[in-house]
């Protein structure tokens, strides 16, 4: 387990392009392992054009990705899976047609699933059932409980609480404070704030592709106006 507060991920001037248009603009983020940042913003803001750039999925244009004493920009995704950093996207992509042991067992067939259904006791109840016949929460957990079989240092949740009914997000909320306690690195990308905020370490706010606030969460709670005005920015 790592110290809390130990440096993981540190991006210094990023910007992020899209289809030829600049998305994240000059962007300066700190997510230490064992901690609980928070990315908070309206639809449309760039948050999840920067986490895909974090984990490989796009380019950054120019500044710089440094994570646990590792330049991002020139390592490739998988690359960057195998040092340690797990992201797991929006829209829950699991492997309908196999099991709910099977899709933990997709990188590595001989892989001890026990833990992940430690984490998860709802899903050894279906172990042996075609993920496609989960519910949305239940197609969560398993998402998180296969990025979190790969041993990650830091885990990149974007829009963990994406469909689902507020009893499930508050269900999850607590198990992402959990998974840093370990140790991990979280950066959680979210839509419910107060929720996300409850169980965050440090937050921030991302409008028009740049921050606009960074606070810690606990004085962000008491803030709703400076948050409200963040989004309207």
């Amino acid at each position: 387990m790592t110290d809390s507060g130990e440096t993981g991920l540190e991006l210094r001037g990023l910007s992020v392009a899209r289809n030829g248009f600049n998305i994240v603009s000059d962007v300066t983020l700190r997510a230490p392992l064992g901690r609980v940042t928070v990315l908070l913003g309206p639809n449309g803001a760039g948050r999840t054009t920067l986490v895909e750039a974090i984990s490989g999925v796009l380019p950054a244009r120019v500044g710089t990705m440094r994570f646990c004493g590792h330049e991002l920009g020139r390592l490739s995704r998988e690359q960057r899976h195998r040092i340690g950093l797990a992201h797991v996207e929006q829209g829950r992509t699991i492997f309908s047609d196999l099991t709910v042991d099977e899709n933990l067992r997709v990188r590595n067939r001989r892989i001890d699933t026990a833990e992940a259904y430690a984490w998860f006791p709802e899903l050894s109840k279906r172990r042996d059932v075609k993920a496609v016949s989960l519910s949305g929460g239940e197609q969560q957990m398993l998402v998180i409980a296969r990025a979190l079989l790969g041993q990650p240092r830091l885990l990149i949740l974007d829009e963990l609480s994406l469909g689902l009914a507020p009893i499930v997000v508050g269900r999850l909320m607590p198990m992402v404070r959990d998974i840093a306690n370990r140790g991990i690195g979280v950066l959680l990308v979210e839509q419910y704030a107060t929720l996300a905020l409850g169980i965050g370490d440090n937050a921030y706010v991302m409008n028009h592709g740049r921050f606009v606030l960074e606070e810690a969460c606990a004085t962000l709670l008491g803030m709703p106006d400076r948050l409200r005005q963040a989004y309207l920015s």
